[in-house]
């Protein structure tokens, strides 16, 4: 969970919609195309390869009078409780659901109606109670989830509604209580009750779904997460500036007496939800977001000042004897962020499940901070990606993991968020979403606002899905010579992810070296490595040997020197380097004084195995296999590796120097293969691209994560 990100997909989203600009956000101009190709998306193909869906008692709602209101899901003290026909749960395990698809950002909300109706019967197949939302969906979502229920009445789909906040300028203004933030985000609240409630109507505005929302889900609302992960700079600097601001006490919430200025300013939020839901007598429980980085617990390990900088409790905001829906703590908590969680010495020495398990230790000492109230973990979960960003405690990272492996993390979590006695557990997310970005990359990947045309291997981000979206269309395959010795010949071939390339010589795992050159202009002189030449103008090479397959690029080219402070790189040019993603940078524990190094991550050593899905053996992170008796050598190569900045419109990056780069936009790239004393060479270039064409699958170990939310809501 590094900080680029978890804002609530908040900076990433803000600064993704600035990019684009407001008309972009409302599906309006996109870069100019020199293709236009209709974006594709195909139907989930294995679904029936999921366990079947949830069986035994219903889960049909039952909702429980409060006066002249009723509420199908309330808490007291600890206990969450959903009302159901077969009595009440007090664990429901979820899953998060974004508000975009290839090819576009969240503010364009370009989900259609068939996207959410295929996508809850694969999540009902999968036995998902709940859904969670961060903002109001296009009116598509209530009226395909009412349909879903209607149809499925004793395994109905509960929602978690989430309201985003539509001005996050604070982050800027340091000022939490200006007018505009406050004021966009009551009416996006009263907004979001009525859309619930089948009783709202929008004009088009960019950034916002519109329409008229007629289905009233709210029978099967189970509660409300209001808000978005807070950036800790500016909340201490505004609780700073508006120390003076006065408590608040609202009809159904108020702020107590230790309530900071932010605190009491959720409270005032919370209090107008509570309103508004009287007013339609549909009550639930209320929380709003809170992460890691802003919890009431201090971490005097904690390496990075700002992960510990302020806290949020929810402790100190409280219902009046007015408000009879609930109350809960939520949190978006991972297993691999902030630092702490490898570094205090309490959470290093907790045990679990009979093992160590800081994860574990983390989320116990929250619920006895909360000792009042239910708790949720509203976001967790570990991407399946070639890329990280972090490593985690217990291999939970994030990022290089295959996809079972990350299905089995996931399933792990959700098992011990139940075990631990909290009130529910929201995986994330439902589907790989192509336009999300993470620190260790988006420096690399310009310009910004074309990113969610194509999905990057390196960006963790992009791959926490159980649903994975994956490029939909191969171009044919460009062969660029033959040779008669060596290396016979090599093909080419591409999609929205990966540069594929299919490499024959005539004796088995003959070493092959492959250079690209993809920079215009004469590079740096430097020897070819294993002695395969002078230089000839490559700025990456790929060599396959009796050590494996490893992507090296020209040192003085090497994209870690974008990274920040911490990240010491050699830009010597004459040299090679194998390609690295930085997973931290040098820090120091404030507890010991101890100097912790930069950590990195070898990307350039890949990884053999079959990636193609679904099969025994699958590896989703394989970047090269041989075939034909080893005489056949198949490659995929990430764009971002080639130094594609992005390949949709054949930019490329050329590193300055320390924290400086710019982009080129390219023609193509000229391709060598050496093996044998032969060479072949020749020029693969590809047509630009402006609509993202994918094909979306169950991921590969999804069945385990199936029967982790069969055992877990089987109550």
């Amino acid at each position: 969970m590094d900080r680029a990100r978890r804002r609530g997909a908040s900076l990433i989203a803000t600064v993704a919609l600035l990019a684009l600009g407001a008309s972009a956000c409302t599906g309006g101009p996109t870069p100019t195309p020199t293709s236009t190709t209709p974006t594709l998306t195909t139907p989930t193909s294995t679904i029936s390869s999921l366990p079947p869906g949830p069986s035994g008692p219903s889960w049909a709602p039952a909702p429980v009078a409060l006066g002249s209101a009723h509420a199908v899901a309330t808490t007291s003290g600890t206990t969450f409780a959903l009302h159901t026909k077969h009595g009440d749960v007090s664990f429901v395990p979820g899953m998060n659901l974004g508000a975009t698809t290839p090819g576009h950002y969240p503010g364009e909300v370009a989900i259609e109606a068939a996207d959410y109706r295929r996508w809850f019967a694969q999540m009902g197949a999968m036995g998902i109670r709940a859904v969670r939302i961060y903002t109001i969906h296009r009116p598509d979502f209530y009226t395909e989830l009412l349909a879903y229920n209607t149809l499925h009445p004793d395994a109905p789909l509960y929602l978690m509604q989430g309201v985003y906040p539509p001005d996050e300028s604070y982050v800027t203004t340091k000022n939490l209580f200006d007018p505009g933030p406050t004021k966009a985000f009551d009416a996006e609240l009263r907004d979001a009750v009525a859309a619930a409630s089948g009783k709202l109507s929008r004009a088009p505005t960019p950034g916002h779904a519109d329409g008229h929302w007629t289905a009233d889900v709210s029978a099967y609302v189970m509660g409300w997460i209001i808000g978005a992960e807070m950036d800790p700079d500016a909340v201490l600097a505004s609780d700073v500036r508006n120390a003076r601001q006065p408590g608040f006490k609202g009809t159904y919430f108020a702020s107590t007496a230790k309530a900071s200025p932010t605190e009491r300013w959720l409270a005032a939020r919370l209090d107008g939800v509570a309103g508004e839901l009287t007013k339609i007598g549909t009550l639930a429980p209320l929380s709003f977001v809170n992460w890691p980085t802003t919890d009431p617990l201090r971490h005097p390990s904690e390496p990075i000042p700002a992960e510990d900088l302020v806290g949020i409790d929810a402790n100190n905001v409280a219902p009046t004897s007015a408000w009879r829906g609930g109350y809960f703590a939520s949190y978006h908590a991972y297993p691999y962020y902030p630092d702490f969680q490898r570094h205090q010495p309490s959470y290093q020495s907790a045990v679990y499940a009979g093992r160590k398990d800081p994860y574990a230790g983390y989320l116990r000492d929250l619920k006895a901070h909360h000792g009042t109230m239910p708790m949720i973990v509203s976001e967790f979960g570990v991407p399946s990606s070639v890329g990280a960003a972090h490593f985690g405690p217990l291999g939970r990272d994030q990022g290089n993991l295959s996809e079972q492996q990350s299905m089995a993390i996931d399933a792990e979590l959700l098992k011990a968020i139940k075990d631990l006695g909290l009130a529910g557990g929201f995986v994330f997310e439902w589907t790989d979403e192509w336009f999300k970005a993470t620190w260790n990359t988006q420096p690399r990947q310009l310009p910004a606002d074309r990113r969610a045309l194509w999905h990057d291997p390196w960006t963790n981000e992009q791959w926490f899905g159980v649903v994975a979206a994956d490029p939909a269309e191969r171009s044919p395959e460009q062969r660029l010579g033959v040779a008669t010795a060596g290396v016979r010949s090599v093909d080419v071939a591409r999609d929205q992810a990966w540069l594929y390339l299919t490499v024959r010589t005539d004796a088995a795992k003959t070493p092959v070296v492959l250079g690209f050159d993809v920079l215009p202009g004469p590079g740096e002189p430097a020897q070819l490595p294993a002695g395969a030449g002078a230089n000839n103008g490559s700025d990456v090479v790929v060599v396959a040997d009796a050590s494996g397959v490893h992507q090296l690029e020209r040192s003085d080219q090497d994209a870690r020197a974008l990274d920040g402070k911490g990240v010491v790189i050699d830009l010597t040019p004459g040299t090679w380097t194998v390609q690295n993603l930085t997973t931290n940078r040098a820090l120091t524990l404030p507890t010991t004084g101890q100097k912790l190094p930069a950590e990195y991550l070898p990307v350039g050593d890949l990884r053999e195995g079959d990636w193609t899905p679904g099969g025994p053996s699958a590896e989703s992170r394989a970047q090269y296999r041989y075939t034909d008796g080893g005489k056949t050598l198949l490659l995929r190569l990430a764009w971002e590796s080639l130094l594609l900045s992005d390949p949709s419109s054949r930019t490329a990056l050329r590193i300055k120097g320390v924290g400086q780069a710019t982009t080129e936009n390219i023609p193509g790239i000229t391709i060598r293969a050496l093996a044998g004393g032969s060479q072949i060479e020749g020029f693969y270039t590809w047509d630009t691209w402006t609509r993202a064409l994918y094909a979306e699958r169950i991921k590969d170990g999804a069945n385990l994560l199936a029967k982790a939310f069969r055992d877990t809501g089987s109550g």
